[in-house]
């Protein structure tokens, strides 16, 4: 089972984190990260969401070559998820998709804590083409910028808390979901701190790659060579 996580923006240092996030519920899986080296710092609205996709397109042939069989967009954004689910040979999924798809098998309405305000109507947009408008409560922007995030500084933990607290209180749900891959390293304490039960898109979404990786492979038929 081979999945690669693409990571559209071009921060190295973010990744680690985020691609150790993916690989703990996988044990026995290879889960391959890459960072695009010509993507924007930070995926932070439309235009940076825009700016990244050349990019992460041009990284698919050597996603053939590697015999990738799922790859995963590692940006909350999904940035790019449709052009790049015509042009891989695989099967293509985004954080963002892998935890509205795990919040709605859950059947409870749930809200979304993320980053910058400018980063909402990209989300709307998202869940309004998913078909889980109507499930979401709420889109919470914290305020921090994505490497605000990804440093994990205290004020930026105190202030993510500070978010979900406010979440559980007015939005009459049981589950947030953390809308930036840089929380996905911070998930475990956040949760920890929590009276939601809260879903990180990173490791979401490895769960379903490993899935896909199952259907994608041919089902031996009754009586068939072995």
């Amino acid at each position: 089972m081979r999945i690669l996580y693409i990571n559209p923006n071009s921060t190295e240092a973010m990744n680690l984190g985020l691609f150790e996030a993916a690989r703990t519920p996988l044990p026995g899986a290879e889960v391959i990260g890459w960072t695009n080296a010509d993507g924007p710092p930070a995926i932070q609205g439309p235009e940076d969401g825009a700016a990244a996709v050349a990019g992460v397109r041009a990284l698919l042939p050597k996603a053939r070559e590697i015999g990738a069989e799922v790859i995963v967009i590692a940006c909350f954004d999904d940035t790019g998820l449709d052009e790049l689910r015509r042009a891989a040979h695989c099967p293509v999924i985004g954080i963002g998709q892998a935890a509205y798809h795990m919040a709605a098998l859950l059947g409870a309405p749930f809200s979304v804590v993320t980053t910058l305000p400018v980063s909402v109507p990209v989300l709307e947009e998202n869940l309004t083409s998913y078909g889980f408008g109507p499930l979401c409560r709420r889109i919470r922007p914290s305020g921090l910028a994505v490497l605000e995030v990804e440093a994990a500084q205290p004020p930026a933990l105190a202030r993510l808390a500070e978010e979900l607290a406010m979440a559980e209180a007015e939005d009459g749900i049981a589950t947030a979901i953390l809308g930036c891959a840089g929380m996905a390293p911070l998930a475990e304490g956040l949760q920890a701190a929590s009276g939601l039960r809260l879903i990180d898109g990173v490791r979401a979404s490895a769960l379903l790659a490993a899935a896909l990786c199952g259907l994608a492979r041919p089902l031996a038929l009754p009586g068939a060579p072995g």
